[in-house]
C-alpha cells in the first residue's frame, strides 16, 4: 500500500496498525517511495560503532598469523605465477 506523506499524517495510527499486521506500507513523496513502515521486530538494527577494544583484538589476531619479521603483502602477487595467471 502506497500512501502520500501528506495523507499519512491524518491516518498514521491506522497505517501503523496495518504495518504491524504484516501489510507493506510505503510512504511516498511526490509519488516516489520515501520510507517503509515495518514492525519494530523486523526493523534492521542501527549499526553500532566499533569500540577500540574490538578493533585492537581483530588487529592482534591478524598480526598473530604472521611469523616474526614477516610482513603481509599489500597486493596479491603471491596468488599469481610469473606469467600473471592465478596459481
Amino acid at each position: 500500500m502506497n500512501v502520500p506523506i501528506t495523507e499519512a499524517k491524518a491516518q498514521l495510527t491506522e497505517l501503523v496498525r496495518r504495518a504491524e499486521g504484516g501489510e507493506v506500507v510505503v510512504l511516498t513523496r511526490h509519488g516516489k517511495p520515501a520510507v517503509r513502515l515495518v514492525p519494530a521486530a523486523d526493523a534492521t538494527p542501527v549499526p553500532r560503532k566499533l569500540d577500540r577494544a574490538l578493533i585492537d583484538e581483530i588487529t592482534r589476531r591478524a598480526v598473530a598469523r604472521f611469523k616474526p619479521g614477516e610482513l603481509p603483502t599489500s597486493n596479491h602477487d603471491d596468488m599469481y605465477d610469473d606469467g600473471g595467471l592465478p596459481k
